[in-house]
Formats: C-alpha cells, sequence, structure tokens
C-alpha cells in the first residue's frame, strides 16, 4: 500500500449543497442566531459536568409556557443506537395515525432535519418564525444569567418542544444529545425510557467508566415510569437495576423480557421474529448491523408500553411502521459497484460492531476505508480495530470544527505498519477511494457523522449508480 498527501481544488465543501442552498437571508439570519451562542458540538475544547444546568431550561420554557409537558413523551438515552431508536419509534407512531414529532442531533445535512413531524421536517420559514417567536425570551433569560447563559443546543431543544406543541403532535419522541441527567431535553415528563447500548464515550463530562456513564444515562429515569434498555454489560445493568428500583420504576431488558430470534438478511433489508410481553412481531427492517435487531426489538418494547393507553398502537402498526423506517448514515448503502457502505461509527465498540457486520452482510474483494475522526475519540482504540481489515486507507476529515487533524491518524495507521493516503478535503477522498476500486470492491466511509455526510453528498454528485 502506499500512502501520501493528496490535495486539490474541492467542488463544494462540507455540506455546502445543502447549507448554503439557495435559502433566503431570514432563514441564514436565524442560523446566525441559533449558531451565536455556546455550541459544545462544535466548540472544539473539553467540556466538563460545570457546563450543563438544567434550571436554565426550565427558566426558558416557563416563560414559553411549558410546551415541553404537552404531548406525550418517549425520552431515548444511550451511547449507540438512540437515533435509530428513536426513528423506529416515531415511523411506528406516525404509522398508527398519531402525530409525532421526532427530535435528533446532530444533523447529518441542514439543522431542519432535528425537528420532524410525521417524518417532514421542519421548514426553514418554520423555523425562522420560530426563532422570532422565542428571541426575547432567550434574551431575557440570558441577560439575568441566573444559571448561566443558554446554549445553541439548549436553544435548539427548545425549538424543538414549541415547534411540536405547536404542530399539536400527540407525541414527541425525544432524542438526549449527550448522557442524560443533564441533558437539555432532561426536562420532559415522559410515558417510557429508553436506554440503548452503553460504551465509553465523552469521558471528560460523563465519567471514565462504563458504570459511571451508567449513571449518568440513568439521569432520565423518572419515579414509576417504565424502562427499556438494550442488552448491557453487567456493570451496566447493575446501576440500571439499581436506579429503576429506587424509582419504582419498571425495568423491562432486551434479551431477557423481550427477545429476538430467527434473524435472515436480504439485499438491503432484514427480517427477525420479536417476543414481546404482550405479543409477538413479524419484522422486517430496511436497516442492516445486528446490532439493529436488539434496536428492533427496543422500540418494541417502548411501543408496547404506549400501546396500553394508545388503541392505535397494534401487531400491525409497528410492523409495517417498522418496515418503513428511514435513518441515514447508519450502514447505509450508496453504491453496488462498487460497493459503497457509509457508517458513523465513532468510537471502539461501534468500529468494532461496523468490521463485524462488513464481514457479516457483504461479499467483497477489496476493502477500501476512508475515515475521518472527531477531535475528542480513542484514535488508538478504533484504528486497532480497523487497521488490519483494511487493504487500502484514506484519512481525511470534515471541515467540523472538531474534526481531528488527519497527521496523529495517519501516524496510528503507521504504527500498524500501514501507510495511509491522506487530504484535508473530505470530497476528495471518495473519488481518490473509486479510482482504486474495482466493481467488486467496497469503500468504506467511517468514523464521524460528519465525514458520513460529506461523502453522501459527494456520491450524489457523481451520481453514482445503484
Amino acid at each position: 500500500m502506499t500512502g501520501g498527501r493528496v490535495s486539490g481544488c474541492s467542488p463544494f465543501v462540507f455540506n455546502a449543497r445543502f447549507e448554503v442552498r439557495q435559502m433566503d437571508s431570514r432563514y441564514q439570519q436565524a442560523l446566525d442566531y441559533i449558531y451565536s451562542f455556546i455550541d459544545y458540538e462544535r466548540q472544539p475544547g473539553p467540556r466538563t459536568r460545570a457546563t450543563y444546568d438544567l434550571r436554565r431550561m426550565d427558566e426558558l420554557l416557563g416563560r414559553l409556557d411549558n410546551p415541553h409537558l404537552k404531548p406525550r413523551t418517549v425520552h431515548i438515552a444511550g451511547s449507540k443506537g438512540k437515533g435509530s431508536v428513536a426513528a423506529m419509534v416515531a415511523s411506528a407512531l406516525t404509522t398508527a395515525g398519531y402525530t409525532t414529532g421526532l427530535f435528533t442531533s446532530p444533523h447529518l445535512h441542514v439543522l431542519n432535519e432535528r425537528m420532524r413531524v410525521d417524518w417532514e421536517m421542519i421548514s426553514d420559514e418554520e423555523l425562522v418564525a420560530l426563532v422570532d417567536e422565542i428571541r426575547l425570551e432567550i434574551e431575557a433569560v440570558n441577560r439575568a444569567a441566573t444559571y448561566g447563559t443558554l446554549t445553541t443546543f439548549e436553544i435548539l431543544t427548545a425549538l424543538g418542544f414549541v415547534y411540536f406543541a405547536r404542530k399539536k403532535v400527540d407525541f414527541q419522541v425525544i432524542e438526549v444529545g449527550l448522557g442524560g441527567r443533564l441533558d437539555a431535553t432532561n426536562v420532559v415528563h415522559p410515558e417510557v425510557c429508553v436506554i440503548t447500548s452503553i460504551s465509553l464515550e465523552h469521558t471528560e463530562v460523563l465519567g471514565n467508566t462504563l458504570a459511571e456513564i451508567a449513571v449518568e444515562k440513568a439521569g432520565i429515569i423518572k419515579d414509576g415510569i417504565p424502562v427499556v434498555t438494550s442488552p448491557q454489560v453487567e456493570e451496566v445493568d447493575r446501576v440500571f437495576e439499581e436506579v429503576c428500583r429506587t424509582h419504582k420504576a419498571e425495568l423491562i431488558r432486551i434479551g431477557r423480557d423481550v427477545t429476538w430470534h430467527s434473524p435472515r438478511y436480504e439485499l438491503e433489508r432484514q427480517l427477525l421474529q420479536v417476543k414481546g410481553q404482550q405479543d409477538s412481531y413479524a419484522l422486517s427492517i430496511p436497516l442492516l448491523g445486528q446490532y439493529q435487531l436488539d434496536n428492533a426489538a427496543v422500540a418494541v418494547a417502548a411501543l408496547e408500553v404506549l400501546a396500553g393507553r394508545s388503541p392505535k398502537i397494534t401487531v400491525e402498526s409497528i410492523q409495517n411502521g417498522l418496515s418503513k423506517v428511514q435513518w441515514e448514515g447508519r450502514l447505509q448503502i450508496l453504491s453496488h459497484r462498487p460497493l459503497i457502505v457509509v457508517d458513523g461509527a465513532h468510537n471502539t465498540d461501534s468500529v468494532r460492531r461496523l468490521r463485524q457486520s462488513l464481514e457479516h452482510y457483504f461479499d467483497f474483494d477489496r476493502a477500501i476505508l476512508i475515515i475521518g475522526l472527531s477531535a475528542d475519540k480513542d484514535l488508538s482504540g478504533v484504528v486497532s480495530e480497523l487497521a488490519l481489515f483494511f487493504d487500502w486507507v484514506i484519512v481525511t476529515r470534515s471541515i467540523h470544527p472538531r474534526a481531528m487533524a488527519t497527521a496523529p491518524i495517519v501516524a496510528e495507521f503507521a504504527r500498524h505498519g500501514i501507510e495511509a493516503a491522506e487530504t484535508d478535503d473530505i470530497s476528495i477522498a471518495l473519488p481518490l477511494a473509486l479510482d482504486r476500486a474495482g466493481d467488486r470492491d467496497l469503500i468504506c466511509v467511517t468514523g464521524s457523522l460528519f465525514v458520513v455526510a460529506g461523502a453522501i453528498e459527494q456520491a450524489e454528485l457523481l451520481s453514482l449508480p445503484a
């Protein structure tokens, strides 16, 4: 294998096709306003627990007539899979005939993705109107700064709550941004809490052990509210069991109380049977990856909790809803000849699962890796999982402010005896890989959702054949 730096004139910059589309100046001004506050998703520096204080969210939402308390709520935390589970639950609720809001983060292409109603993104015009509507309340809270000033994510979360209340949604499915206990979304009064798979992440905020991180995630658990958890390692499971006992909350464990079996897969779809606490479900989900089997069972368990007060949630609506779920950037196939797969895996555990999925689901000759990471990720762990699997490696980065420089990633691959190619321009990485790939080769793009987003956009610009 040969490496070296590749440069050139980029036909576009990250997210340019979407974020710098033909939008009017008022929309751009609204984006500028939202991003003018402290934005920990984009800020390169470290974060600490002292950064977060839910009292300022309570203050802002109180001034907005507490929109977060109006719809029925599903609250979802976890290290991996929470977005997929949120999408599955929302799809099933919409299919059942309930108007459903979905709040997720981060976005892949445009900020509007974070707020959807029945899968439709908030429009530019609606976003502008909402920002104008709550601007005075934001500034009043920040002037007083009783508990510190509001952050970009807190403002986005408030916008989501107001939007869902205005749309009179029946349900809002809310994905936690980071952690749980101190996350801006942890002001809701949910009907079911969900905690997906836990792994080491954001240790500067959440803790250095799985048990410490589990305590932070368990912070979403409320008195008497059922809790659904993905399969967990023993130390994490013990934390959830103890917290649920303290809160007198029913704990529903996937793999014990709700199980899946008989999995098989087709071209871009998986089929499985789920045995719930109330019924059995024959599922067909258009998402690959064995972890999605766990996620589907989690979604079923959460929907069964809701079904007690929601007669339109039936076996059929759950099966039909999960069969139509969409969730971009997770083991997503962009092309078949060559095979191009993108996945937002970003820590050691998730890239291990990605590697296993590539071996399990796909047949290919050579494997080419395009990788870029965020600055706070476990570089050595990620590279050690991927290094020996790929025949050629291209290291790149997005223009996201938290993107890791390419040099340390190249150096880490070199420690494994791999000379990686290198480009700071994500739009060059995919064409570079395509130049080397035969029809039966695999190109895998991973390490960061922001790198994945750039690859998806570049693939569309190149009009790659399916």
